[in-house]
């Protein structure tokens, strides 16, 4: 069933985890990287063709420059197809805005540079073609030589833009046109103009090209491969990293899937096992249903040689440790029990080794601390042993020894054996009760005698307990209007002193199985923690140290000490364990307010003034499973623990209007923190700080005593308390004076001869239901039923006659909880 219910939540969970998982362990990005370096190599070649056809173009190989215009429409169509790629989940926007800026600036120049190598070739054309027809041999020799420098000045510019060049052809173009002087030959004023054209031109056009050729688009398409490619192998290893860890779930999930079948193998076998010996034991039941008185112990003695057959066994036996002491053994042939041996197996039972429980194990590795139990369990020769023990009542055990080998029950199943015992236990009781029946007969009549008698001192014990509860009452109002420290003080503290003797000796006539809750008083935090810091030194070790910080050294609650020393004591044994008995714990004492938004603790706190007790360890720590569990009752998670100290903790915590927090990492430590609300007004009243009793501040009580004296000697109870008590004789006229004011009445007080029923017409009534808090006085716990008062809210019983402290202290716990 259990396995059941964690699988539910935990398929869907570890499906939705192996989808994340096979999700990203697919490189979904691979694609588009290999697309962008596609891209990238397209763009590559478009730019390297053309810085190869702008040479060409330079060198007047190409004429046509389409090639030119396609090349660069391929370079923006491959940066266009990049950034849609990176738009699809790449990060490159940075390198695409600086590849985009470089191709801009490159179409820019390569616009000009076409313009200005048109307008070269051209004029390179002319000057060729004029320089020809200037070289006939009968022109001026001045002219001729002129024209001859200049060309080959012009040359020399064609393949070097250098500043030396340019002069030169510029010096030359200056002596040619010296030479020509007024002459105004047209082909020399055609050439002239070429040759200055091709002057500006040649090393403009060459800077143009080295500008083309300078531009970083290269070094951005070889910063934004980089950027694909470190990308590119983020997604690689991210990819497989994700195949790697889903390797590993698929591992352990195969791990888990072999173990959960074995577990379940397993527990097939065991319920198997079980419902096999539960048939025997159920088999063996049936025969002492109707066995003779004389014929019970050998059918004991039958049955447990078939139990022993059954989980293989050597010896058993059967002891009740009664005033009529029963053994019944069995033991394999040639085998004996040794001398003394059942017995010293009961007493065993109460050995720190087992834990007190009703089932004892020998497991082999357990140490005995006892000498005398090891030489108890050598004397016997156990290799293997497991007993039922019964140490209430009538004590008895059931107990199974192997000497050769081991027990084929498993120790987590030998619990079934309780039934063999309750059975063997029946079937004798039924037997001696037989026997004793004719006994018992002749004692009822003495036993009569006896509970008149018991009735008459009850009686006597009440009536007496009811005056002793009169005088304390009239003690305790006298007490409030005396001086303290006066003879008149001291002779009515010596009253009360007698009156309190008087009444626990009724207590100790009286036997009521009734829960009494401890008086309240002022508890001093730091004083309590000071002593608890002495009683905590003097249990643990040396090596365990101290640390007690208190903020608010005058910090009061309300509370009973010994229980609030408990939980400190508790939570400080805890934290010594959780540091194996060395290192320091550390105490602080701090101020904590509960408003709007509440800590998150064991408990809701209302909104109010609190004192935060904190006990903190660096020592183990607990995981979040630990930290759900740890206030469970019987949850521990230590072998020799029994898991009631912290759930002590919290009920006492809770009981005085509080609540714990923890905060615990595993190898970090653990911080209990202990919330208890300040003490109210502590100083307000001179006698209640005295006293320690919760005062009222002037809420309506409604009173319901059909005795008028009683009645009125209630109301002076409470008034006396600072409460304003109403009284009413019947439950109608109470009825009817919270019917005319539903709003008047904080809480009722129920006389001691209230019927049960007129509480239910109370619970019931219109306006009133459950948040009207109900108090009942009873003076015997026979004279209510528990179960009608849990059933319609009452949780709150006082003695009557009324006692001041207790119903000061249950009254403020009803007017507290509402």
């Amino acid at each position: 069933m259990r396995i059941a219910l964690f699988a539910a939540p935990a398929v869907p969970l570890l499906l939705l985890v192996l989808t994340w998982l096979s999700f990203h362990a697919v490189n979904a990005d691979a694609e588009l990287y290999d697309r962008a370096l596609q891209t990238l190599d397209g763009v590559t070649v478009a730019e390297s063709a053309l810085q190869r056809d702008l040479l060409l173009a330079r060198s007047g190989v190409l004429r046509n420059y389409d090639p030119l215009v396609q090349e660069i429409a391929s370079l923006y169509e491959g940066a266009r197809r990049i950034r849609e790629i990176a738009s699809e989940g790449t990060e490159m926007p940075a390198a695409l805005d600086a590849l985009d800026g470089a191709l801009a600036q490159q179409e820019v120049l390569v616009e000009r540079f076409k313009s200005e190598n048109a307008l070269l070739q051209n004029s390179l054309a002319y000057f060729g073609l004029f320089s020809a027809r200037m070289a006939d041999p009968q022109r001026d020799d001045a002219i001729l030589t002129g024209v001859s420098d200049l060309a080959a000045a012009m040359l020399r510019l064609t393949h070097d833009t250098s500043a030396a060049a340019t002069r030169e052809v510029e010096e030359r173009l200056d002596e040619l046109a010296t030479a020509a002087g007024s002459q105004g030959h047209p082909d020399i004023k055609a050439l002239l103009a070429h040759g200055r054209m091709l002057h500006r031109l040649l090393p403009s056009l060459d800077g143009v090209l080295h500008t083309l050729l300078a531009l970083p688009v290269a070094q951005e398409m070889s910063s934004l491969r980089a950027t694909v490619l470190a990308h590119q192998g983020i997604s690689r290893e991210s990819a497989r990293r994700y195949r790697a860890l889903l390797y590993g779930v698929s591992i352990v999930l195969l791990a888990a899937l072999v173990h959960l079948g074995l577990q379940l193998r397993a527990r097939a076998r065991a319920l198997q096992r079980r419902a096999a010996l539960e048939h025997l034991i159920a088999s063996l039941s049936l025969g002492f249903i109707d066995a003779p008185p004389h014929e019970v112990e050998a059918r004991i003695e039958a049955a447990l040689a078939v139990i022993s057959e059954g989980i293989g066994a050597d010896r058993a036996y059967f002891l009740l440790a009664s005033r009529d002491p029963l053994l019944i053994s069995w033991c394999r042939p040639g085998m004996t029990l040794p001398s003394g041996w059942p017995t010293r197996a009961l007493a065993l039972a109460g050995s720190p080794a087992f834990g007190g429980g009703d089932l004892l194990d020998l497991v082999p590795e357990r140490h005995l601390p006892d000498e005398a139990d090891r030489a108890a369990v050598a004397a016997a020769g156990l290799r293997d042993w497991t007993c039922v023990v019964r140490t209430t009542g009538e004590a008895g055990l059931l107990g199974f020894d192997t000497i050769r080998s081991r027990l084929t029950l498993p120790r987590g199943e030998r619990g079934l054996l309780r039934m063999a015992f309750d059975v063997f236990a029946n079937a004798v009781g039924r037997e001696r009760l037989e026997r004793d029946r004719s006994e018992l007969a002749g004692r009822l009549q003495q036993a009569r005698r006896m509970e008149t008698v018991g009735t008459l001192t009850s009686g006597i014990a009440h009536n007496f307990n009811n005056i002793v509860g009169a005088i304390l009452g009239y003690t305790e109002m006298a007490e409030a209007q005396v001086t303290a420290g006066d003879r008149a003080a001291w002779t009515i503290g010596e009253i009360r002193r007698a009156g309190e003797r008087a009444h626990d000796l009724v207590e100790q006539i009286l036997t009521f199985g009734r829960r009494r809750d401890a008086s309240r008083r002022p508890v001093h935090v730091a004083a309590l923690l000071a002593e608890c810091v002495s009683l905590a030194r003097a249990s643990l070790p040396a090596s365990v140290d101290f640390d007690v910080h208190v903020e608010v050294p005058d910090a009061t609650v309300s509370g009973e000490a010994a229980q609030l020393q408990q939980v400190v004591l508790n939570l400080c044994n805890n934290a010594a364990q959780a540091i194996d008995n060395e290192g320091r714990i550390t105490i602080t004492v701090q101020p904590g307010e509960v408003g709007r938004t509440p800590p998150e603790t064991t408990d809701p706190l209302p909104p109010g003034p609190y004192i935060r007790i904190a006990v903190a360890d660096r020592g183990r720590g607990m995981d979040e499973a630990t930290r759900a569990r740890i206030f469970e009752p019987f949850f521990t998670t230590r072998p020799a623990g029994n898991g009631l100290g912290l759930a002590t903790v919290r009920e006492i915590v809770r009981e005085h209007a509080g609540a714990l927090s923890v905060s615990s990492a595993p190898g970090v430590g653990s911080r209990f923190e202990v919330w208890l609300p300040v003490m109210a007004d502590a100083a307000r009243d001179e006698d209640a700080a005295r006293s320690g009793l919760p005062l009222g501040q002037g809420e309506t009580l409604m009173v319901i005593n059909p005795d008028p004296a009683s009645l009125l000697r209630d109301e002076e109870v409470l008034a006396a308390l600072g409460y304003e008590p109403v009284g009413f004789r019947t439950v109608e006229w109470a009825l009817a004076a919270h019917a005319q004011a539903p709003e008047r009445f904080a809480a009722v007080l129920l006389g001691p001869s209230v019927p049960a029923d007129l509480v239910l017409r109370l619970r019931a009534a219109p306006g009133c239901g459950r948040t009207l808090p109900v108090v009942v006085a009873a003076g015997s716990a026979a004279s209510v039923d528990a179960a009608v008062l849990a059933r319609v809210g009452v949780g709150e019983i006082v003695q009557w006659p009324l006692v001041a402290s207790e119903v000061a202290m249950a009254v403020a716990r009803c007017l507290a909880g509402r």
